[in-house]
Order: structure tokens, then C-alpha cells, then sequence
């Protein structure tokens, strides 16, 4: 799917992001037996950080987010959510691609945690992410910049 753009988010994205995350989570979150309605809108809210995030716009309209946050010797990737209309588009995929290019050219380390038994997984690791650890929640994955 080509037709699709980032642009930097802003403080007013907030309230479709977190709506997105519900839906997008809640099976997985579901089968873990950890969804709660209330508390995955409000762990967006919290985390959200308009400075490093960027709202997926396909056909000019709001289709997903990703953010890309510095931390330490790495970046972490988080909040990267599709609506389900766009997903397996290859969408997904293009943005990871576009992200991880800039950290390559940066020689940026990125982090990224996803939950035991996602779909998403399979994404990521076709990326060149990595499984450093995993809990009874989450999967922590790591990729190295390729040069």
C-alpha cells in the first residue's frame, strides 16, 4: 500500500491513539487475561509523548501511530498501533522499514517490547529484531543497526 504518510503528532492525537491501542490490544490483552477498558486508554495517556511520535495517515486519514523515544544507548519503539483496516497492507511494514533506516544511518541500537503470543511479533522479527527476554506478559526484542 503506497498511499500512506507520518506526520508529527501532537497533544491532540492523544484521545484517537488511545482509542486505537484499545482496540488493537484487546485481544491479545484479552487472551492474557490483562484487558482492562479503562486501564490500556489510560497507560497511553500516560506514556504519550507527542515530541517523538508520529500519527500514519493513509488516504490522508488517521490510520495508526508509531513513536521512536531515545533513551540511553538506544531507542525505543513504542506505541505502534494500525487500525485493523490497514493491517497486513504492508503499511506496517513500511513504516518499521523507513524508522529502522534512520537509526541504521545513526547506528542507533532499538528496543521494543511486545505481548507473548502477538502477531506482531513475526513483524518485528523480520526486521532483524531479536527476543532478549521474555515474561509472562512481554516479549523484549532488540535489533542492532545493519550498516
Amino acid at each position: 500500500m503506497g498511499d500512506w504518510e507520518m506526520r508529527p503528532a501532537s497533544v491532540a492525537d492523544v484521545e484517537a491513539v488511545a482509542e486505537l491501542r484499545a482496540v488493537v490490544l484487546r485481544a491479545d490483552l484479552e487472551r492474557l487475561g490483562r484487558y482492562d477498558p479503562r486501564r490500556v486508554r489510560q497507560r497511553l495517556r500516560d506514556g504519550f509523548d507527542a515530541a517523538y511520535t508520529w500519527v500514519i495517515e493513509v488516504g490522508g486519514g488517521f490510520a495508526g501511530c508509531v513513536a521512536l523515544r531515545p533513551a540511553g544507548d538506544a531507542h525505543w519503539l513504542e506505541h505502534f498501533y494500525l487500525a485493523p483496516a490497514v493491517q497486513g497492507a504492508g503499511v506496517g511494514s513500511a513504516v518499521l522499514r523507513e524508522l529502522l533506516e534512520r537509526c541504521d544511518r545513526e547506528g542507533v541500537v532499538v528496543r521494543l517490547n511486545v505481548l507473548r503470543g502477538s502477531a506482531a511479533r513475526r513483524l518485528y522479527e523480520r526486521h532483524g529484531f531479536m527476543v532478549e527476554t521474555e515474561g509472562a506478559v512481554d516479549v523484549f526484542m532488540v535489533r542492532t543497526p545493519t550498516r
